[in-house]
């Protein structure tokens, strides 16, 4: 009983942790946010194509790319800023911002990021 309250629990803060991730976040501070420190590989549109873009293996993925952008949860685009590529079997050169970021600020930068698909 106590082992199926706590995964209640845990169910339960994760779905508030991530129930309407990008709705209310605040989209100018993601953008903000994604400026100083995505666009240097994502590009300054999400294209994939920032200054250091040139010399990854793999190229950052273009996040302007609508069917692309659709074909992502919110959650894991959370958890791929916050945890790095690694997390979510991506790249290993995606790093792990959960330690320079706050929640809210990766929510803000995840609601930024899907304007950049429209």
């Amino acid at each position: 009983m106590k082992i199926a309250l706590t995964a209640l629990g845990l169910a339960l803060t994760v779905g508030i942790l991530f129930q309407g991730l990008a709705s209310g976040a605040d989209v100018a501070k993601g953008k903000a946010t994604y400026d100083l420190y995505c666009s240097g590989c994502h590009g300054p549109t999400g294209k994939g194509d920032g200054p250091a873009a040139a010399s990854l293996n793999p190229k950052p993925r273009d996040l302007s790319d609508k069917t692309y952008a659709r074909s992502l949860k919110d959650e894991f685009l959370f958890e791929i800023t916050k945890n790095g590529g690694p997390a979510v079997k991506k790249s290993p050169l995606m790093p792990a911002m959960g330690k320079t970021l706050k929640d809210d600020q990766i929510k803000d930068l995840v609601a930024y990021l899907r304007s950049l698909a429209k």
